[in-house]
């Protein structure tokens, strides 16, 4: 907590606007939109790495939060105070850091793969420029965001080589997606059927269950997605820039309106069990890995 504080005194107005910006680069929106321009426009492979790192970092990240159920800074501290604008990205408990993991896992991830020396400097100010805002902001303590810092870097680089054999060992990316799955299917598991004790706060565990339906529905769907894509589609990545635009502006469209508007009657379908979620985000991936690439052959066209 002193090194809250610390940051407490050293609070502006314009400090305060910065790094509430700057966080937003750990969102899970900028993951995904990051992810998924790397899968569409640049490179498959990568873009597997990519969410791979993310899928596995996100398992990790809600484990331990529904393990050890740390409360934020400002309920262990009564008197320490935080930036207001960033209370309400902070819901759930605190350790460890979901916004350090987004941000290592993205761009740790393409500071990793990258050739261009300019490109992995950015990366790498980027990565901790969102670890400390999430300090400054006060919605984190150093040990969240520490800890969350070298897990998700540690996933960066055992992952890199694992995903990179694929381009020799193809059948090596179905290994690794089945046992994501299956982890997916182990913390479903867990927080099911776990007889968490009484001081479990309801809403956190509720969060966690959505979480743990929604991330076995997403590997599920990426599986299947790699399946169809390595068995019939094998679509192309290049394009000329309209092209590439197009590609990554309608297939965000299409993933949201996929995610926005299947959640209310896959909650009904399902009596508002959470593994509506489960259906949902498998249905979002697997657009967005097979259905919405279908129509890449045609701007690979105008490529050539």
């Amino acid at each position: 907590m002193e090194l809250l504080y610390w940051f407490e005194t050293i609070r502006t107005p314009a400090l305060d606007a910065a790094m509430s910006l700057v966080t937003r680069l750990g969102e899970e929106t900028f993951f995904m939109v990051a992810a998924l321009f790397v899968f569409w426009c640049v490179d498959k492979r990568r873009g597997y790495y990519l969410l791979a790192v993310g899928f596995t970092g996100t398992l990790i990240n809600q484990w331990l939060k529904i393990v050890c159920r740390v409360p934020r800074p400002w309920v262990r501290d009564p008197h320490f105070t935080i930036v207001e604008s960033a209370r309400h990205g902070a819901a759930g408990y605190s350790f460890p850091s979901g916004h350090t993991q987004s941000a290592v896992g993205v761009f740790g991830g393409v500071a990793r793969f990258t050739r261009r020396w300019w490109l992995r400097c950015v990366c790498l100010v980027l990565l901790v420029l969102v670890s400390v805002s999430r300090m400054y902001l006060g919605v984190h303590t150093p040990a969240d965001v520490g800890v969350s810092f070298a897990v998700t870097a540690a996933l960066v680089l055992l992952l890199y080589p694992l995903i990179e054999s694929t381009l020799w060992f193809p059948g090596r990316m179905y290994v690794i997606l089945g046992v994501l799955l299956g982890a997916s299917a182990a913390f479903v598991a867990f927080v099911e059927l776990f007889p968490f004790p009484a001081d479990v706060d309801g809403a956190n565990l509720a969060g966690a269950v959505k979480n743990a339906w929604s991330m076995a529905g997403a590997v599920g769907g990426m599986l299947l997605a790699c399946l169809f894509d390595n068995r019939l589609l094998q679509f192309p990545n290049r394009a000329p820039w309209w092209g590439q635009l197009v590609k990554l502006l309608g297939g965000l469209v299409l993933v949201v309106l996929v995610k926005s508007l299947l959640k209310a009657p896959l909650l009904a379908l399902c009596g508002g069990h959470q593994a509506a979620h489960a259906l949902r985000y498998f249905l979002m991936v697997l657009t967005a890995g097979a259905l919405w690439p279908m129509t890449f052959r045609f701007f690979e066209r105008y490529a050539r």
